[in-house]
């Protein structure tokens, strides 16, 4: 009969796999309380009742600390279409005036100069906002739209 202490460590461990396995963030607070329980165990013999209440215990306690954890969204960014977009660069594609297209990454965008009336194709410019689904650029990252 195996000893409680590996039955702990091995569950502990199953489900770490199984998190790296599965998608969410859930097994491995379970994981770590499972653990926790086989290390409490291995240090101080608890009978069955205590293993599972001890197990209860560690796993409310390392839920509500990956909960703490987690990293809280900035109000207002939350699939704001320019939240990943502003600060980065992009290449002019030809601007009639303040109005044109520049590459981002592998995507064709709209764009408006905010800074200039022209520019030239092939100039680096700066996402300074969006407007839209236009780009607000500008040729120094520090112009505001």
């Amino acid at each position: 009969m195996m000893s409680p202490v590996v039955i702990w460590l091995g569950v502990g461990l199953a489900l770490m796999v199984a998190e790296a396995v599965l998608p969410g963030a859930f097994l491995v607070w379970l994981g770590l309380a499972a653990l926790g329980t086989g290390i409490l165990e291995q240090a101080h013999p608890l009978g069955f009742e205590l293993q599972v209440v001890a197990f209860g215990v560690l796993a409310c306690a390392a839920v509500a600390c990956g909960l703490a954890w987690r990293r809280k969204p900035t109000p207002g960014t939350l699939n704001a279409p320019g939240s990943g977009l502003v600060g980065r660069t992009a290449l002019a594609l030809g601007f009639a005036g303040p109005e044109g297209r520049v590459r981002l990454g592998d995507s064709d965008w709209a764009a408006r100069l905010v800074d200039q009336e022209n520019a030239m194709p092939g100039a680096v410019l700066h996402v300074v906002g969006v407007d839209g689904t236009v780009l607000l650029v500008a040729a120094r990252a520090s112009a505001s739209p």
